[in-house]
C-alpha cells in the first residue's frame, strides 16, 4: 500500500499530496507543471517535502514530525528518467551492471532482467548508438538490477516519437506482469495510462 501526505514547496509553488491507494500499478497523471515529478523526487528521496509522511507497505521513508528521512540509497526504489540517463562512456552490459545490488538471493537477476526486455542483441553497444526506445529499456533493466522494492517510472515514453513508444508499452507491460513490483507511473497521456496502470490519481 501506498501512503502519501505531504506538502512540497518550490519557489512561488506549493501543493499538498494526498494518495492512500492499495493497487500494484499506479499512475499520477495530469498537466506540465502540476507536480507530478516533484512527488516521485520526494518518494525517491532526491528532494525534502516541506511537511507530511511517505510510507510504502508499511515501512516509513519520510515523516516529518518523527524526523525520519531515509537517505535515497536507503529506500529501495528504482528511478526511471524521462531522457534514460545513461553512461556515455559505457557499454550496455555496463550501464546494466552499475547499479547492481548483490543479494543472496537476489529477486531480480542480470540474465532474466535481460531476457524479459530484450536487450540481449545491445549488450556491447555504446548508448550513442541506441534509438530511444531501446535507452529506455536498457534504462528500465538498470533500475531493476537494483533490486527495488517500488519503481517509479517519470513519463518514460514522452520524447519518442510514435513507433517507438508502440515498441516500448509491450516491454512496460512485461515488467508490470510479470515482475509483479508495485510501480508509480507519471504520465499526461491517456492512452499510456489505460494500458499500463491500474489505478489513476490526477494532480490538476
Amino acid at each position: 500500500m501506498l501512503k502519501i501526505d505531504i506538502e512540497l514547496v518550490r519557489g512561488d509553488f506549493r501543493r499538498r499530496v494526498c494518495i492512500e491507494e492499495t493497487a500494484r500499478v499506479i499512475a499520477l497523471a495530469g498537466a506540465s507543471g502540476a507536480g507530478k515529478t516533484s512527488v516521485l523526487n520526494a518518494i525517491a528521496g532526491l528532494s525534502r517535502p516541506t511537511s507530511g509522511r511517505i510510507e510504502i507497505d508499511g515501512r516509513v521513508l519520510f515523516d516529518a514530525q518523527t524526523r525520519i528521512d531515509l537517505p535515497a540509497h536507503r529506500r529501495d526504489i528504482g528511478y526511471v528518467f524521462q531522457d534514460a540517463r545513461l553512461f556515455p562512456h559505457l557499454d550496455v552490459r555496463s550501464n546494466l551492471l552499475y547499479g547492481r545490488r548483490d543479494r543472496a538471493v537476489p529477486r531480480f537477476a542480470f540474465d532474466p532482467v535481460v531476457d524479459l526486455l530484450g536487450i540481449a542483441p545491445l549488450l556491447e553497444r555504446r548508448t550513442a548508438n541506441l534509438s530511444g526506445g531501446e535507452a529506455q529499456r536498457v534504462a528500465i533493466g538498470r533500475a531493476l538490477l537494483s533490486q527495488p522494492t517500488l519503481l517509479l517510472l517519470d513519463e518514460p515514453l514522452s520524447a519518442l516519437d510514435q513507433d517507438r513508444r508502440e515498441e516500448l508499452i509491450p516491454y512496460l507491460q512485461r515488467v508490470r506482469d510479470e515482475t509483479r513490483l508495485p510501480m508509480l507511473y507519471v504520465s499526461h497521456t491517456l492512452d499510456d495510462v489505460r494500458r499500463i496502470a491500474d489505478a489513476v490519481h490526477r494532480l490538476d
